[in-house]
């Protein structure tokens, strides 16, 4: 049994959540929240959906970031769209370079498995078919919490540690230096509570906000 405020008793069976002009479901509440954010401007579903995943890239970088993939099935009232925000292989790798590095597979660390990051172009390529607010105004949140910072709630920092042990065994020390400067920084990840910011996570979401991710591919933040 539950008590409600009224100091009534009621059954702990879960209740109907309505919203009938829009609801936000995502793991991190921060991230909900700027999706709500946008819906109350007047954005489409599709705005709401950027937004909110441009602020899980801040605050739960250990599983989702700018450098992945991303995955949508849209219902646009008549009909339903997909679409598939996987990233292909590098242009310059191959089966023969696999090979010549020792590798009978393809490794799970390290930069050989890396593919092109899909997710930028995602948003995107989402954006131009579906959405309504400008496409900069839906990263001000997660530009905001990487240049100013937020706290990690807990589940999210043991995920993040838990990254961070992964790669500090399996990736070389030139391998981590660079990912381990921006997400542990002092040789750790953040704990709970405690406040995390990267000044240039925000300048590159502020690049990808501004050209329409055409930076992240053939700019600055490309090369």
């Amino acid at each position: 049994m539950q008590i409600n405020l009224a100091g009534l008793p009621y059954p702990s069976t879960r209740q109907p959540v309505f919203a009938p002009s829009g609801m936000i479901a995502a793991s991190q509440p921060l991230a909900a929240q700027a999706g709500l954010a946008v819906l109350r401007r007047g954005g489409s579903a599709v705005d709401a959906a950027i937004a909110t995943n441009a602020v899980l890239t801040v605050t739960e970088p250990a599983s989702c970031g700018i450098g992945g993939d991303a995955f949508a099935l849209v219902w646009d009232g008549q009909r339903l769209h997909g679409l598939n925000g996987s990233g292909r292989a590098p242009a310059a790798i191959s089966a023969e370079l696999m090979r010549a590095r020792g590798h009978a597979a393809m490794p799970t660390h390290g930069w050989l498995p890396v593919t092109v990051p899909g997710a930028p172009a995602a948003w995107r390529d989402l954006h131009a078919r579906f959405g309504k607010l400008p496409f900069a105004s839906l990263f001000e949140d997660a530009i905001g919490y990487a240049e100013r910072g937020y706290a990690p709630a807990p589940r999210a920092a043991a995920g993040w540690a838990e990254a961070h042990e992964r790669f500090r065994h399996a990736l070389s020390p030139a391998e981590l230096e660079r990912w381990a400067s921006v997400f542990a920084p002092g040789g750790r990840a953040p704990r709970p509570g405690e406040l995390w910011r990267s000044p240039d996570m925000a300048s590159s979401l502020r690049r990808i906000a501004e050209t329409g991710a055409a930076d992240f591919y053939h700019g600055q933040l490309a090369e």
